[in-house]
Order: C-alpha cells, then structure tokens, then sequence
C-alpha cells in the first residue's frame, strides 16, 4: 500500500480551475476519475489524513501512485470530459452500473439502405433507431405484429432478403401483406424508407397524426362505396389503437418525461427509470449499482444522468432526452447537468424533484419498482460481495500473499494428440471474470510445429505473456509514476497496452511440471512479483513452486470455489479455441494455397465453372474472364491445380459442438499443424 504523501503535489501546483481528475496506480492504470469545480480544493480533501477518510477513499489513495489532472473552461465541459474518461478507463474505484437484466429493444436500422424492424439487446448501434426498452421481447413482437398492418416495413433477416431478391419471390409476410416486398420491387426503396420513417414517427409519440390520416382515407372510401377498402382501413385504425392502447396513459397532459428513483444502502443501490413519452410509459430500465466510491444520493444522480444520456447519439438526441427530468433528489452541479442536457436536446431540459400531484404519484410507483428490485437481487446474490471478498482473502492466506489477488489470470493448454495446440489466458478482477481481456495463444514450438508435450506449451504461454508485459511497460515509460496537469487528450498506457498489467497471482491447470514450467518462464524473464500456483484435477490440490507438498484447502471453502471456477473457465475457453482452429483446419481446398485468392473469389471460380473438374480442364482465358480474375492468377490457380494437391473441392469437416466464444484479441497465428487429425482421436485440455 502506497502512503499518499509520497504522490501528493504541492498545493500551489493545482490550479483553482475546473476540471477533471484521475489517480494511477503504479503500473499506470486509472484506477479513479473525478471532476471539481475547483481542483485544488477537491484534491485536498484526498491528502489529508487517511484515518479521517471514508474506507473506501481510503483504499483508492493508499491504491494509488499518481494523480493528474486536466484543466477545462467550464463546468459542463469537466462533465462530458469525466464522463467519456470513465467510458475509456472503467476505472475500478468509480461507481459501477450494472443493468439487472438485458432489456430488449425494438430498432429500427436506418443506416441500412432498407431499413429492417427488430429486436435487440447489449450495445447500441449508431444508424439505428431505437423504442423502448421492454419489459420482455414477447411484448415487442406483439406490437410490432399489430403495426405491420400499417407499416409494412422489412422485418426479415439479410439473407432472407438476398434471396428473395435472387428468386423474385418475397417471404411469408410479403405474400399476407404485412411487408411491402422491396426486395421484388412492390414499393421503391425511397417510399419503403419514408414508410421507415413514419413507424418510427408513430413509435416516437406521434400517434395521432396516422390515426387522423387513415380515418379520413376511411370515411372518403365509405362515401365512394368501396366498403371493403373503408373495412380494412378501419382494421387498422383498430390496430393502431390497440398499441397505443398497451401504454397505459400515466400523465393527462401529454408530459415528455423520464423519471428516476433509487433505493439503497452503502454498498449497493437499484436504480429504476420509467421513460414516458405523450404520457404514456413507452419503455422501462434498471441497473443495480455497485458503490466502490463513497457518494451521495445527489452525486449517484448525477453519475447516473452521465450514464443514460452520455451515449445518445446527436442524430437520436431530441427523442431521447425529454422535456423534463424527474429525479428524487437534485444534483449538487444542477445548473451544469441542466445546460449539459440542454445542449445535447437542442431545447430546454427541466432537471427537478416531483412535488405533487401526478407525476409525484408516478415518482413512487418507480420507487416501489426500485425497492422491489433491490430486493430481488439480494435474493439472489445474497453475501456475494462478502463471498467474493472471504475467497480472496483465503487464497491470500493460503498462499501467503502480502495482498489479496486483485486480478487472477489462469492458464490452460488444448490440443487433439499434439495437433492445433491452443492456449488460452483468462481474467477476474475482484473475483469477477473480466471477458474482454481474455486472450488465446495458438502454440508454435521451437520449430513451428508445436510444442513437444504441454509443459512446453506452458512454457511458451508464459513467456509470450509477460514478454509482452515487459516490451509494453518498456514502450510507454513505466519507469516512475509523477502527479502533474496533463492535456485532456494526453496518451495514456491504457491506450496502447494490450497486456500491460501483471496479475497479482497466476494459476496453470495443472500439477507441479506444469508449475514448473511457468516458474522457469517467469525467473528467465525476471519477473519476480507476480505470484503462481496450479491446481490439479484430480484431488484439487493446490501447487506452488519449489515445494514439495500441496497447499490443501478445505473443500467447502470459497477459496477453493474460486480456483475452480478461474481453472474450469480456462478450460472452457482453451477448448472453444482449440475446436475453432480444427473446424478450420480441417476443411482443406487446392485452391487454398494460390496466392491473392481469397474466399470470394473461391466461390466466384466453383459458382461459375461448377466443380474443380472443370476448373482445372479450363483455359488460362476462360479463368480470366471470371469477374475479378486476372491472366496472373489465373495461371496461378491452374498451377496449384496442376501440382498434385488435393482434388475435390473442399475435404469434408467433421461438425463438433462448439462452446460459446468469448470476445477478446488473439495473439499468434492461426493453425500451425500439418496433419489433420481423425475427428475420433481424444481431446486434450
């Protein structure tokens, strides 16, 4: 634990501007980003004496080995700046939003040339409009059924599309009229575009506009007698009614508003919004919030403000921020989040607390949905945070760390008999597993062609690892952290690392060779802070280095459960990208090796000529003129024919089941086996 004092600027150093702060550890990691009206008072509170400090604060600045800051013009601008900083860093000390559930959707993509209605989830796309979020997905689709009587708008996936395009047949839907059928030409692009537009028009609020228009059509075909016409016309005012009608009217007077409330104690709160459009509830969210800082109710507020609205894009930024904010308790930097708000709406944005009447009414039913929430999540997860923690402290314990292991990185090696020998490396952070910095290693061997058995492989993992981790340190300077202003666009480590920080313990699957291995990568690399341990399978011992015996932990400890769970998700993934590098291995071509071809115009070639028999009977002319042939590559193509590769298109792979994937880069290349294994022969990981 570092002393603040050692870190800690002099006072006439900070300026009394606004601005925004953010404290690294000592590997150059933000750890914490804050905002103040003035620097130099904020910062102080942090550097007085750590006894007088709430816990939490206390564990971020002894955590701690810098702080920097950059100065801005306005409040406001030290509020988006806080904002995209936390977005970049996910700094492990600010307050952490996680939603309770994935919310469904309904988009509408109007980046796409013909814009197509559906359901989705996780992070949203920019060209895409989106209504909600909803309760559950049913509900969507329900009143996305109703709508296309109206708005026969492209529902349908890309390769439905592509291919009802090809054969000039549309799908189901264009058959039963709830599609316009662009993809055979029944309605221009252009008109299926405004046809887009106004379903999302009507899905913004703007009901009354189409249930005029399609009335006053209705009563012009009654009064021409074509009574069928009028029948449709008022089925579908009908319909438009009954999804308006699923939105209960909430607010008489058409009131635009979000309204927040939050339910809590010192270490978690729910938070709940109810998004009400022409006073209707068009849409509801929650998140349960995690308190790793120590805030205020008022502070939460504006933290959460940051998060709802920090990403709307501009395009979608008047349907998304309202007229008016309904929030339980206002922010303590109100005027700033109010010009902030205003600016991205491009009108005014009222920020205020509910006294009376309705909307006060509806500001409690959000509290009670809120209270509800919190409640369930602690049935759920009750004693996580204080598991989580116990487990942590008994590894450190058991292992004798001078601290509890923060980040955990577990490694475990998959093959088939030798052949597409992967690895992967896995990450949890606070007992959590952190998805987007796991990595996969594709094992290369002294000579390219894999490693001789898994103790070499482990050996390879290793130091590929953390010579990545020294080159990294060594590139950004990580030589001696110092506090200081820095530009608000200043390069940070975070930007250019991929493996830039060491883990405080690493964990090999597997017994003492495998323990071995890692350590003789590590002491050949200098590395000499990073603890490492294995643990084995077949009685869940725990091994160390240079030690004779196991470390043996109780197996109903959590402790325990922890390894298992960092070793089994390893596992998992080494063998999701071991089966991925074999599916591809696997499926061989002898047009594989022809240079400059790549998988379209593979296709091209077998689409046109029909078979590689008479792909290898044709002409260097008749190649050529296939589209995007040339003279060159065709008499490639002819020649790597002609050389006794394998003939046949494609050997056939044999499907496995494959796990799912999880994102993150890769580093090495793909397959490096020659051979390809009998899918009969075992497994290995």
């Amino acid at each position: 634990m570092a002393d603040p004092a050692t870190y800690r600027p002099a006072p006439g150093e900070i300026p009394t501007s606004p601005g925004v702060y953010r404290f690294r550890d000592e590997h150059g990691r933000v750890i914490y980003v804050g905002k103040a009206k003035n620097l130099r008072q904020r910062l102080s509170n942090y550097f007085q004496d750590v006894a007088n400090l709430h816990d939490r604060t206390r564990r971020m600045v002894t955590t701690a080995a810098s702080v920097e800051w950059t100065v801005v013009g306005t409040e406001v601008e030290a509020l988006t700046l806080e904002y995209s900083w936390i977005k970049e860093f996910d700094p492990r000390f600010n307050v952490k939003y996680r939603d309770d559930k994935s919310y469904p959707y309904l988009a509408v993509t109007m980046g796409e040339l013909v814009p197509r209605a559906q359901v989705m989830r996780g992070a949203k796309r920019p060209g895409t409009r989106y209504f909600g979020p909803y309760g559950h997905a049913w509900a969507i689709r329900e009143t996305l059924d109703l709508l296309l009587r109206v708005f026969p708008i492209r529902t349908c996936s890309a390769g439905v599309y592509k291919r009802a395009h090809q054969t000039g047949r549309p799908c189901l839907l264009g058959y039963i009229d709830k599609c316009s059928a662009p993809c055979v030409g029944r309605i221009s692009i252009e008109d299926h575009r405004q046809l887009a537009l106004d379903f999302c028009d009507f899905m913004a609020g703007d009901t009354a506009r189409f249930e005029k228009r399609l009335t006053r059509r209705m009563q012009e075909a009654a009064a021409e007698m074509e009574y069928e016409q009028a029948a449709r016309l008022r089925d579908d005012i009908q319909a438009l009614r009954r999804a308006t009608e699923k939105n209960a009217v909430v607010l008489g007077d058409g009131t635009d508003a979000d309204v927040f409330s939050l339910v809590g104690d010192d270490l978690e709160a729910a938070v709940q919004v109810f998004h009400v459009r022409g006073g209707r509830i068009r849409g509801q969210r929650g998140w349960i919030v995690e308190k790793v800082e120590d805030v205020t109710d008022a502070e939460l507020v504006e933290h959460l403000l940051q998060e709802v609205y920090g990403q709307v894009e501009e395009s979608a930024a008047r349907e998304a921020v309202p007229r008016e904010v309904l929030v339980p308790v206002l922010p303590p930097d109100q005027p700033q989040v109010v010009t902030w708000l205003t600016g991205l709406r491009g009108a005014r944005v009222d920020v205020r607390v509910p006294q009376r009447g309705d909307k006060r009414e509806l500001a409690e039913t959000v509290r009670k949905n809120a209270e509800h929430a919190l409640a369930l999540h602690r049935t759920r997860r009750a004693g996580d945070l204080t598991t989580r923690s116990q487990a942590l402290r008994e590894i450190q314990e058991a292992l004798d760390l001078e601290t509890a292991p923060l980040r955990i990185e577990c490694y475990d090696v998959s093959h088939t008999q030798g052949t597409y020998q992967s690895a992967s490396m896995v990450v949890f952070e606070d007992g959590l597993p952190r998805k987007s910095e796991y990595r996969s290693f594709s094992v290369r061997g002294p000579e390219g062609d894999g490693a001789r058995d898994d103790t070499a492989a482990m050996h390879e993992v290793i130091t590929r690892r953390f010579r990545r981790y020294l080159t990294d340190r060594l590139a950004s300077g990580e030589v001696e952290m110092e506090s200081g202003e820095v530009p608000a666009d200043a390069a940070t480590p975070e930007e250019r690392k991929r493996f830039a920080y060491p883990p405080n313990l690493v964990v090999v699957d597997g017994g003492p060779p495998q323990v071995a291995a890692a350590q003789k990568a590590l002491d050949e690399l200098g590395i000499t802070d990073v603890a490492l341990c294995g643990l084995a399978k077949r009685l869940e011992e725990v091994w160390v280095p240079r030690e004779e015996y196991p470390v043996i932990l109780q197996r109903s400890s959590e402790g325990l459960y922890l390894l298992q769970r960092v070793r089994d998700e390893a596992h998992r993934f080494a063998i999701t990208q071991h089966r991925k590098r074999r599916s591809k291995g696997m499926t061989a071509s002898a047009l594989d090796d022809v240079p400059g071809l790549g998988p379209a115009r593979k296709k091209l070639l077998l689409t046109h000529f029909g078979s590689l028999k008479r792909l290898r009977a044709a002409s260097v002319e008749e190649i050529a003129s296939v589209r995007g042939m040339g003279e060159k590559t065709a008499l490639a193509v002819l020649a790597a024919l002609g050389s006794g590769g394998p003939a046949g298109a494609a050997a056939t792979a044999v499907a496995l089941p494959v796990g799912e994937g999880i994102g993150g880069a890769r580093d090495g290349g793909e397959g490096l086996g020659d051979g390809v294994s009998p899918a009969s022969e075992p497994e290995r990981a």
